[in-house]
């Protein structure tokens, strides 16, 4: 994927792009590409819904840069909640898949440089992510969303920057509500064929909430060489460490009457976690002649994470059980290797990608009693230890093909096979051995056809087939008994999707664009919460689930410097079919779920607008407005999280002093001090639901940048 040639918030379209630069030069702005299909596309011409948001979109307004949920509210069907916990990651879906994930990313596939975020279970995370580099992020939702493999419900990728031009060194600083402080560093350029982007930052927080002090430290790097004969070597590397305190979520009562508090067991524990991962990749591309090219992906990393929880001692006591506190010590790596290759079928335009990927991680999963003696949230005696595999392999094939002028036809297929297994060395009176393996497999096909009544217009249908493996903390217990639950099934989604996209034509004085999208996903042994107490939570296979809806976008810029931004997104996910739930009568009292029931984590309806004025230099202001609908906490819809409306504003100097450029920002979100859970713990066994979002609160921040 090419990046795109402007420093400003981009949709997927030339009319951004103009607009950042004031109209002035929109003639000479490189073309904004996806590889949605894996075949390089301008976004108009995907025949599916993906948007692409340039890295000052993450940075820019005077955000706190705390995680990504602050900075996606314009893309249509993707929900990024704010947890107000870093000791939890991005609670992120797509299209409903993912809302139901308790821990980490689940049914959205990661790659950040490429490189996959997330584990060939399909659990992944984004804690790593360098927003000071980052120079775009791809979202892409719907059908072709399969090509990528097992847990595909949508696909994000996010891209460092890549450095060109004279040497530029710069930083910036931040303080704002809750004892916020970020400073980072970031240095770039080019020197003959290579390239450099290099960045290092530190982040703390006391938190809005009580026990949600946290600290993170990271750093980054991306060196790209121009190779002889039409090659490329690009390298990367980034590291990142996390202390964070864990608040846990809060039931309806200390929700509603001190939303700021933690759980009593939060501090009697001192519920926390510490993550630390360091990885590197390298990719190499080669031009074999005008019509082939070669592209090979290797990468490795290390993920340590230590979680303490809140289980009580007396919960511990039985032989089987875990512990109250986990450890697991991840090794992952994996490569991909992709030719393409351009010819024509019907002497007509074919592009073709075919390609192999393989992807692995080894983990040792342990766990521990949160307690010694009397003494609570310290590390204790042994009660789980085990070493975990799991692989994937998958070839894959896609290809693009223009049958006439005006038609555009997109296809491809993968075959995903995922290898588990799992050898148990803790071995005791009451405990047996628990080792074992399963393996999942399936064929993903998509296909796509676009049409262009006019230059100004864009129709399109897509479909696919999909699948989802369990995770392993999915497999992690068995609802009786010790040991994985290797019962558990995939779930098959059939995806559907058509949609309409349209621009003005180049050169109108007033620039605007809209798309308007409409799915439909059928999912079958959709893998469900069965039972979340005492620190276990286990799964099983329900029936049939439906996620429809309609997603809508529009930009407009009115005149220069002006832009106004949109989107909305409805969306109704429900089960298809009732299932038992008999283990845990906090979460199925009647001792099934019934159907129609809201899949829960879902909103039916989500609205986001803003309005900016951004010139190159001077003043800069805005305002945004976001409205989300109430979200049902648990599969039995006892409760919800209720709807919010909040309102944001910023305002900010830019200003250029010989080689420096310098920006000073303030923003102000939640104008209103609305109280609201900005997300809520599906399923949580305590009843603990809602995570609280953050009153009014501020950020003041600084930047510059010298250029030699």
């Amino acid at each position: 994927m090419k990046p795109p040639a402007c420093n400003w918030p981009t949709r997927a379209a030339v009319l951004v792009l103009a607009w950042a630069s004031g109209g002035s030069v929109a003639q000479t702005l490189a073309p904004v590409t996806v590889t949605a299909t894996r075949t390089e596309l301008p976004p108009f011409e995907v025949p599916a819904s993906v948007d692409v948001l340039d890295g000052e979109r993450l940075r820019g307004d005077g955000r706190a840069q705390l995680n990504l949920s602050e900075s996606l509210s314009l893309l249509p069907g993707l929900l990024a909640r704010d947890r107000q916990n870093q000791a939890q990651d991005l609670q992120l879906s797509v299209r409903g898949f993912g809302a139901r994930s308790t821990f980490g990313v689940r049914g959205v596939r990661l790659y950040v440089d490429g490189i996959p975020a997330t584990m060939p279970d399909g659990q992944g995370q984004l804690s790593h992510i360098d927003i000071a580099s980052v120079g775009r992020l791809e979202v892409l939702r719907g059908p072709f969303s399969v090509l990528y493999g097992n847990s595909s419900g949508g696909v994000m990728q996010v891209f460092t920057e890549e450095g060109q031009g004279p040497p530029v060194l710069g930083g910036s600083v931040a303080a704002g509500s809750g004892g916020l402080r970020r400073a980072d560093l970031r240095a770039s350029g080019a020197a003959g064929p290579m390239a450099y982007v290099l960045s290092a930052g530190r982040l703390s927080t006391n938190g809005f909430r009580a026990h949600s002090a946290a600290d993170r430290e990271g750093a980054n790097m991306r060196l790209d060489w121009d190779l002889a004969g039409d090659s490329r070597l690009t390298l990367l590397a980034n590291s990142v460490k996390v202390e964070a305190q864990d608040p846990l979520g809060l039931n309806r009562q200390q929700f509603d009457t001190a939303p700021r508090s933690a759980d009593p067991a939060a501090t009697t524990f001192n519920t926390r976690k510490t993550v630390s991962q360091r990885q590197v990749g390298a990719v190499y591309e080669r031009k074999v002649d005008a019509d082939n090219q070669l592209r090979l992906m290797v990468y490795g990393g290390e993920r340590a994470t230590t979680q303490f929880q809140s289980i009580p001692v007396a919960v511990q006591a039985g032989a089987q059980h875990p512990g109250g506190v986990i450890g697991l010590d991840r090794s992952y790596g994996g490569l991909d290797a992709r030719w393409t290759m351009r010819t024509t079928l019907a002497q007509r335009p074919l592009e073709m990608v075919g390609g192999l990927a393989y992807d692995s991680m080894s983990e040792q999963r342990r766990g521990w009693q949160n307690f010694q003696g009397s003494t609570l949230g310290v590390l204790g005696a042994l009660r789980r230890d085990e070493d975990n595999r799991v692989t994937s392999l998958d070839p894959y094939l896609q290809a693009t093909w223009k049958p006439a002028p005006r038609w555009t036809v997109n296809a491809g297929a993968r075959h995903s096979r995922v290898n588990f297994d799992s050898a148990d060395n803790y071995v005791v009176p009451g405990n047996g051995n628990d080792s074992g393996s399963v393996s999942y497999s399936a064929t993903l096909p998509a296909a796509g056809v676009s049409f262009a009544p006019s230059a100004q217009w864009r129709v399109y249908a897509a479909a696919g087939r999909g699948f989802e493996t369990p995770t392993f903390n999915e497999l992690a217990y068995r609802a009786t008994g010790g040991g994985l639950n290797f019962a558990l099934r995939p779930s098959r989604s059939d995806n559907l999707e058509a949609g309409v996209k349209w621009r003005t034509a180049e050169g109108a004085a007033t620039r605007a664009e809209w798309t308007a999208a409409v799915f439909h996903t059928a999912t079958q042994d959709e893998i469900v919460t069965q039972s979340n107490t005492g620190g276990r939570s286990t799964f099983q296979n329900a029936g049939e689930t439906r996620r429809r809806g309609l997603e809508l976008a529009a930009s407009i810029a009115p005149a220069r410097h002006w832009l106004a931004q949109l989107s909305y997104t409805l969306l109704d996910a429900r089960y298809r079919d009732a299932f038992a739930c008999p283990v845990n009568a906090n979460l199925c009292p009647a001792g099934q779920v019934p159907a129609g029931n809201r899949i829960p984590g879902t909103a039916r309806h989500a609205l986001a607008m803003e309005l900016g004025w951004r010139p190159p230099t001077g003043w800069r202001s805005g305002v945004d407005a976001r409205y989300l609908s109430n979200v049902a906490v648990n599969d039995v819809n006892s409760d919800a999280a209720a709807s919010f409306v909040t309102l944001g504003a910023h305002v900010g100097y830019v200003f250029d002093l010989a080689r420096w450029n310098i920006a000073a920002t303030a923003r102000v979100d939640n104008l209103a001090d609305r109280k609201y859970a900005g997300s809520v713990i599906v399923n949580e066994g305590n009843g603990r639901y809602f995570e609280p979002a953050a009153g009014r609160n501020y950020v003041l921040s600084l930047s510059a940048s010298y250029r030699f």
